[in-house]
């Protein structure tokens, strides 16, 4: 019976490009305004934000049709776990830019009866790589780290789901994977998808098993066409039957390992069979009486949103105004040591010791702001990594957030690194590859893709994680209840994405929507540039921070692709997608009234 249902949900969705009924009842009204106001010229007003509300789930992504998936789910009984692998899947057909069963990721949890967990299902280098595997003869960084075979590592999204299913799941795995193979045996393009393959038709054609996959008949599908992705829907026919093994072991691990010989990789049938998802401690610090809960090593996330959100503990920002110079100037001050403390310390926990516990706390905090003057920019080469000598990411990435009716919460980030991976498809099995090698330090001192210069703890190693930026993140309210589930893509910018979603929440009191809306900064030590989102600051304000010292540019496009859900105190759900790349929030059963 769920799988009847399950199968005519996606039929219907894809057939006539629709939304389910009740989706579109549910649009919370905008409550009380914060304290903050947006500058004119601005391209997000909260307006342009259509909150979805509910009280027996919700999920928000960066597609429809994947939340419509993880909303089903939810709705024949499933739990926050369960929507969140049918949703995972989905995502691998429906967003095959980024949501991909040839990468890897992070799950953080928080279930009803107050645990916490974080998954890592990170990828891995393959056996045989080398520090230097990626300078040429005169030592300098080559584009095999992003493009082809080689920038490949093992991925883990597969272990990752089959791992979390384990713990969690309460619905058959086969159930939570048959939207997913319905939609690879064919879907109706929508206009997203279309864009997109249009957009980047030049990359897909790099290599023939990808145009092959991703232009049939030479062009990119068009809005209307009927697109199937039979060797895509036959991969996950095998994960349905066999669960981990039909990812790392037999046809699949052949395919794999057939590819990367005809390319030139190095990740072998070995590779595969030996990967495994890790549990791991998460990363849980106080700010402001809140609790945030997010991911530890080799995420970079929740250390080093600690140092920036603890840092900003120490002052009073409401006094200052929201976006004033004097606000961005100790936001990016904070940000600054943060960032240059993340690029030369943290790396994969098995193999290089972290200094978290010291990195989250209040005392190292208290240090950090003592080296922050008010009235001037401490220049990057004059911030050190404030934790002593230090030992010797891609913009296409996907986040969702999941929360049910027993107040289970999912936020999850997953990514294959750049637009599209590695670009390369497996030649029978249907999926992209990512080009994750790209996220260590190749040469460490040397900016990567992101303009993240890394050090030594996150150089090439046999069997390692690379670092990542991905930061999937559950914050709860002074009462120890779920009040917030957010993430978001962008590279090196979503620790400072995900840091200002949840300060403007707490510290100037925003709705969902204005905090989804609100114009984001970045600043990652080097380079030494604060850059903001277009129309995204006063003119006054740039120029002070300039007198300040601050160099300040308008960067091109916008930073992110925030999904999130808040839990108000009477227990409905507000879901927010981001406007600046669409998606939707789809939420279950009764609507209530939002209660502030």
């Amino acid at each position: 019976m769920i799988k009847h249902h399950v199968t005519t949900l996606v039929g219907a969705l894809l057939l006539v490009g629709g939304c389910a009924p009740e989706a579109q009842l549910q649009r919370a009204p905008h409550p009380q305004e914060s304290e903050a106001q947006f500058p004119t010229g601005w391209a997000f007003p909260a307006q342009s934000v259509a909150p979805t509300r509910a009280t027996g789930g919700m999920v928000t992504t960066t597609d429809r049709v994947a939340s419509e998936v993880g909303a089903e789910i939810l709705r024949r009984g499933g739990n926050a776990v369960d929507a969140a692998i049918a949703t995972f899947f989905a995502l691998a057909v429906v967003n095959p830019e980024a949501g991909n069963i040839g990468g890897g990721g992070f799950l953080v949890a928080r279930m009803a009866d107050g645990s916490a967990a974080s998954l890592d299902f990170r990828e891995k280098a393959p056996l045989a790589a080398t520090r230097d595997m990626f300078l040429d003869a005169a030592g300098n960084l080559s584009e095999r780290s992003v493009v082809g075979h080689l920038a490949a590592g093992v991925p883990g999204s597969v272990a990752g789901m089959w791992e979390a299913h384990r713990r969690w799941g309460s619905m058959p795995w086969a159930d939570l994977l048959l939207p997913a193979v319905n939609l690879a045996d064919g879907i109706v393009v929508h206009e997203r998808l279309a864009r997109s393959l249009r957009a980047n038709e030049a990359y897909l054609r790099r290599f023939p098993s990808t145009s092959a996959v991703f232009l049939p008949g030479g062009q990119p599908p068009r809005v209307g066409d009927r697109w199937a992705q039979p060797d895509l829907a036959a991969t996950l026919r095998r994960v349905v039957r066999e669960g981990h093994d039909g990812f790392y072991r037999g046809r699949t691990a052949e395919l794999v390992a057939a590819e990367m010989r005809r390319g030139g990789g190095i990740i072998t049938a070995e590779d595969l069979a030996r990967y495994r998802a890790v549990w791991r401690d998460p990363v849980s610090f106080t700010y402001r009486g809140h609790r945030i809960i997010s991911m530890p090593s080799p995420s970079s996330g929740g250390a080093t949103l600690a140092v920036i959100l603890k840092t900003l503990e120490g002052y009073d920002l409401r006094t200052l105004g929201w976006h004033s110079p004097e606000h961005v100037h100790l936001w990016t001050e904070a940000v600054r040591r943060a960032y240059a403390d993340r690029n030369a310390y943290l790396a994969d926990p098995d193999f290089v010791p972290q200094p978290t516990g010291r990195m989250i706390s209040d005392a190292y905090a208290a240090e950090r702001r003592r080296t922050i003057r008010p009235d001037r920019a401490t220049p990057s080469s004059e911030v050190a990594p404030g934790l002593g000598p230090a030992p010797g990411e891609g913009t296409q990435t996907t986040h969702f957030s999941v929360v049910d009716r027993a107040g289970n919460a999912v936020a999850i980030t997953t990514t294959i690194n750049s637009l599209y991976g590695n670009a390369v498809v497996v030649g029978g099995a249907g999926f992209l590859l990512n080009n994750e090698m790209d996220d260590f330090a190749a040469k460490p001192g040397t900016a990567n893709q992101f303009g993240l210069v890394q050090g030594e703890a996150n150089a090439i190693q046999p069997g390692k994680r690379m670092l990542s930026a991905m930061t999937p993140t559950i914050v709860l309210g002074p009462e120890g209840r779920v009040r917030l589930v957010t993430g978001t893509p962008g590279g090196s910018t979503i620790i400072t994405t995900v840091a200002q979603v949840i300060s403007d929440v707490v510290d100037w009191n925003m709705d969902l929507a204005s905090a989804t809306a609100a114009p984001r900064l970045h600043h990652q030590h080097l380079p030494d540039v604060l850059r903001f989102e277009r129309n995204g600051l006063q003119a006054g304000t740039v120029a002070r921070l300039r007198t300040l010292g601050h160099q300040v540019e308008e960067r091109d496009g916008f930073q992110g692709d925030v999904q999130s859900i808040m839990v108000l105190r009477d227990g409905t759900l507000i879901g927010a997608a981001d406007p600046r790349r669409g998606g939707a929030a789809v939420g279950v059963a009764e609507v209530r009234r939002v209660v502030q």
